[in-house]
């Protein structure tokens, strides 16, 4: 059995005129990052390996996670393969994963995460929204068997929405 839980950053900042690689998080993304991580602690496995696109917002992001769930930040593994938006890549790159590891939680972008969750997953998701996260199970024992799986739990923003805004 392997394990994905996979998120996509949390809303970047479009204030700067900057690459896109180089967007930060915005006020409202890290508001958010912070919130959905401690609405996630139930879905950690006791142990996994964790990936973040090298894109700022994702590391931002990531960064906010590991905090909120008390992990080393320095067990996370930057991939630059992972600063993509196409989900055959995407896919491409969780086959890459190590089989020691039955547990992966990924950082990434969308359309990809969407596309990906919506070809491997067993329920439609019209939109992975920013800070989202989606718990997905596949009855594999190799990544590189990677098949339709079913998911788990979809934690999003907007299912919290008058919890959210309460405490602003």
């Amino acid at each position: 059995m392997k394990n994905l839980i996979i998120v996509r950053h949390s809303k970047s900042s479009w204030e700067l005129p900057l690459n896109d690689i180089d967007r930060p998080l915005s006020k409202r993304g890290i508001h958010n990052a912070h919130f959905i991580a401690t609405k996630i602690q139930d879905l950690l496995p006791k142990s996994f390996v964790i990936w973040s696109s090298n894109a700022k917002r994702a590391r931002e992001t990531a960064m906010i996670f590991s905090q909120n769930l008390l992990i080393n930040y320095e067990n996370i593994i930057i991939k630059e393969e992972l600063y993509t938006f196409d989900e055959i890549n995407l896919e491409e790159i969780i086959k890459k994963c190590e089989n020691m590891y039955d547990n992966l939680i990924l950082f990434g972008h969308n359309e990809a995460i969407t596309k990906f969750v919506n070809k491997f997953g067993d329920l439609f998701i019209n939109n992975v929204p920013t800070s989202g996260v989606v718990s997905m199970q596949f009855d594999i024992d190799d990544w590189t068997k990677l098949k339709k799986g079913k998911i788990i739990k979809s934690v999003f923003p907007s299912h919290y929405k008058h919890e959210q805004y309460k405490s602003e």
